[in-house]
């Protein structure tokens, strides 16, 4: 495959390529060995990176989201800030919410919420402690996004 072959038809190219190709183009691009056999991978991997050199990676917020969300998801915030969910009352705002005949309050905070005394990333945690089952955390609480247009 050459560089100077339109987008279209280098991307075009990977299809037809053997994986040991798959692994030649990756080293081109790359400068490193490729991570793995998976056709799928190599092929969608090297689309993503041809097109992100010739028309640019995603922006700066962009980066920063992508970030924020794979700490959320693996549980480690690094970062100072966090995703800011517009369901998400003001920080200090109490919610109130009876289960089972018992009065539970929560917290909100800059940084996630509080039940009795402790500190939780997600209203669904909270939400589980008090049922002992998984809840939507925003439905369990009674907040639900706004809807947009009418309001």
């Amino acid at each position: 495959m050459m560089k100077s072959d339109p987008i279209p038809a280098r991307l075009a190219a990977l299809k037809s390529m053997s994986v040991p190709q798959l692994k030649s183009e990756w080293q081109t691009i790359f400068a490193t060995s490729a991570p793995n056999n998976s056709r799928a991978f190599l092929e969608s991997r090297l689309a993503y990176r041809i097109q992100e050199l010739t028309y640019g990676g995603p922006d700066r917020e962009t980066r920063r989201m992508l970030d924020l969300l794979a700490d959320e998801v693996s549980g480690t915030l690094t970062r100072k800030s966090q995703i800011a969910d517009p369901r998400n009352p003001v920080v200090g705002t109490r919610l109130i919410r009876e289960w089972n005949g018992v009065e539970h309050t929560i917290t909100v905070l800059r940084d996630g919420f509080e039940w009795q005394g402790r500190p939780y990333k997600s209203l669904s945690a909270i939400a589980r402690a008090i049922t002992g089952t998984r809840w939507n955390g925003y439905r369990f609480f009674g907040l639900r996004e706004r809807k947009r247009g009418n309001d």
